[in-house]
């Protein structure tokens, strides 16, 4: 059985969540609460040193950060592929994931919105206003990329599910919660709604986690 180290709100935990139940895999969750910053206690820092959600532990083996085990499922578990065969498709979904995974979601993290107001005193308007500036030019770049490569269908890349999607879903998720105007990002949002719309998704939402409050 794996053990699934996850927060419902934390959308690379989502990422994580979603790749485990596209592919069918079962887990057993362990839920560590952010706000009670249960990921920076000693037990879970002896489990996960860099103290961060998900963690993943499968056969025995840990392993940490969303996009490397996202990675790690594809190729231990095959089927369905996140990942396609061609190199430069595969590049592409890579590209689009890292937008999400690389340029978005680490300036916006919770840890740097408490460090803005805690070491600058933002106000909760300008914590706010710093979230939806980043999440406007993180869903432009991922937008035009849809539009310039042209390779969409269903999904990010034709009619198969990859980990564009699966990281694009959390991240459209966050954006609705922080009341960002996503009317500029219309291919983009569509995209995310049908992948969100899968049962399989559905099945593993921020709402239906036994943490969730």
């Amino acid at each position: 059985m794996r053990t699934l180290y996850t927060f419902f709100r934390s959308s690379t935990s989502y990422r994580v969540r979603i790749a485990l139940a596209v592919k069918g895999l079962e887990w057993e969750p362990r839920y560590i609460s952010l706000p009670k910053m249960e990921h920076r206690s000693a037990a879970y820092m002896d489990i996960n040193p860099q103290g961060l959600v998900p963690a993943l532990i499968d056969g025995g083996l840990l392993l940490a950060q969303s996009l490397a085990i996202l990675e790690y499922l594809d190729e231990v578990y095959p089927e369905p592929r996140i990942l396609p065969d061609d190199p430069a498709e595969r590049a592409y979904v890579r590209g689009l994931a890292q937008i999400v995974g690389c340029d978005m979601h680490p300036l916006n993290n919770i840890r740097v919105l408490k460090w803005l107001k805690a070491r600058w005193g933002f106000s909760d308007d300008d914590t706010n206003e710093w979230y939806r500036h980043w999440i406007a030019e993180g869903l432009r770049a991922f937008e035009a990329t849809l539009v310039r490569e042209d390779r969409h269908g269903l999904y990010c890349l034709g009619d198969a599910l990859t980990i564009a999607d699966i990281c694009l879903v959390p991240q459209v998720a966050n954006a609705r919660r922080f009341a960002c105007d996503l009317a500029a990002f219309p291919l983009t949002t569509a995209i995310a709604d049908r992948t969100a719309a899968l049962p399989a998704v559905e099945s593993v939402a921020p709402q239906t986690q036994a943490d969730a409050f």
